[in-house]
């Protein structure tokens, strides 16, 4: 196995671990304070559109920002995954009850819902991001698929990634693809990220 890849593997394992033990009332404390914390952001106040995940498992659940970004008249975009070219596409939704459980069991958007399109879509976008582990420059270590360093690298808007502070770590093994986030936001605030030497 390639020591990278091996190295990847063991920390999300371990941050998995620790993210699954936390107990509820926590997860429900911290994740109201990110979401706080993300509404306060300029880049999300001036957002013609915001780009969202559904959570699975323990993640941060992000799921009220889809309210509060309709109600200021944003559009929102949830991903779909392709898991044979393990790349995705973000497609419009009016409603939580357009979401449908699909690959990995995590609800998607159904297909011929509107693609939002980097290069063509009109609008400032904003695009928050997941992870089992980010660094404190701001990459980030998922579940191993790679579907968001792909669209990540073709994506120019600004990219939030959320996470608990137990979550960020000195530094990730990093490959030629990986992408870092613009900002990160724990529970504790926005996260001062360091500039790579």
């Amino acid at each position: 196995m390639n020591p990278i890849k091996r190295e990847k593997d063991a920390i999300r394992r371990e941050c998995a671990d620790r993210r699954n033990q936390m107990p509820m009332e926590e997860h429900a404390e911290f994740d109201k304070k990110i979401i706080d914390v993300v509404a306060s952001l300029v880049s999300f106040k001036h957002a013609d559109i915001v780009l969202l995940y559904a959570p699975i498992k323990s993640e941060i659940d992000v799921m009220p920002i889809f309210e509060l970004a309709k109600e200021k008249g944003k559009r929102v975009a949830f991903p779909k995954c392709d898991t044979e070219n393990r790349t995705m596409k973000f497609h419009f939704v009016d409603s939580l009850d357009d979401l449908e459980p699909c690959a990995y069991n995590i609800r998607e958007p159904k297909e011929e819902a509107e693609i939002y399109d980097p290069k063509e879509t009109k609008g400032s976008a904003l695009c928050i991001v997941p992870g089992l582990a980010f660094d404190v420059y701001g990459y980030r270590l998922g579940y191993g698929k790679g579907y968001y360093d792909k669209f990540m690298n073709n994506f120019t808007g600004s990219t939030i990634g959320v996470a608990y502070t137990h979550q960020i770590l000195p530094s990730l093994p990093k490959g030629k693809f990986d992408k870092h986030c613009d900002v990160l936001i724990t529970e504790k605030g926005i996260k001062t990220l360091k500039i790579e030497k």
